[in-house]
């Protein structure tokens, strides 16, 4: 087992003395994955990517939320894509929880560990290849780019989640902080993937409801979350998939921090058609 600080897919098999019943849940407002239905058995393989499987665990779907997929992504040694995007239109962000993986964006190489984030544009071409001798593994957010005329192309860009100070919320002591890794104000983005962090006791003290949609995965720790009128517990290696206007809130008990990787899109008129 990896002694990773992220948490991630633990695959196997569940025993037959297991009992079935489990904190899995989909509604017409919200889905909640837990860690333990993350196994072997529900993962896909991808076109053109060697020794590679992946647990999908946000897709489009109609009538929920439609803008964005999101693969937990592990790589065995050797194994990588030299072919990774079958669709120009889709940009990507990659963040890695576990492991350590090369990533050639363009002409530049760049060294992946545990931390780093990739942002990849729409077009971009890359390719990502495990020249290490153990696993690594990976969040892959796609979302199909939205052009604006008059607005540039986000560029390529490659960070690491220790280089950027994490935003205090108003008014929360650093209880409530966003790692954000694009600036809000960059009309060039259409999306945001960003860390949001929880001290123990933090909160979000009132129930969001917005056009934003989210994928929530929870990277350390565990909280109650809101979605819609349900208080449900959630813990590392959960998933959280909340449909626009889903209302959400969070109180983080502790003992430890709580933390969980978020997209949400961002920055366009939501479309008519």
């Amino acid at each position: 087992m990896s002694d990773s600080t992220y948490a991630m897919p633990l695959g196997g098999l569940p025993p037959q003395t297991q009992l079935t019943t489990n904190r899995a849940v989909f509604t017409d407002a919200f889905a909640v994955i837990p860690k333990g239905v993350m196994t072997d058995i529900v993962t896909s393989n991808l076109p053109f990517w060697e020794n590679t499987r992946a647990w999908i665990i946000a897709r489009p779907m109609s009538g929920f939320s439609e803008s964005f997929s999101q693969y937990i992504v592990e790589v065995s040694p050797q194994g990588g894509s030299d072919k990774p995007e079958l669709d120009p239109e889709a940009q990507a962000v990659l963040f890695v929880v576990s492991g350590a993986a090369q990533l050639l964006l363009g002409d530049t190489h760049h060294d992946l560990v545990e931390g780093s984030y990739a942002y990849i544009p729409a077009g971009a071409t890359w390719a990502l290849k495990n020249t290490s001798d153990a696993p690594v593994t990976f969040h892959w957010i796609r979302k199909q780019y939205e052009a604006i005329e008059g607005i540039n192309r986000p560029e390529p860009f490659v960070t690491h989640e220790a280089d950027i100070a994490p935003t205090a919320m108003p008014e929360t002591d650093g209880r409530w902080a966003t790692t954000r890794f694009v600036d809000s104000d960059d009309m060039r983005h259409d999306m945001h993937v960003n860390i949001v962090n929880f001290e123990p006791g933090g909160v979000i003290p009132f129930p969001e409801t917005h056009v934003m949609e989210h994928g929530l995965y929870v990277l350390e720790g565990k909280a109650v979350y809101l979605l819609n009128q349900e208080w449900i517990e959630v813990e590392a290696g959960d998933f959280m998939w909340l449909r626009a206007f889903c209302p959400q809130a969070c109180y983080a008990g502790g003992p430890g921090r709580f933390r969980y990787l978020l997209y949400k899109d961002v920055n366009r008129h939501p479309r008519l058609r």
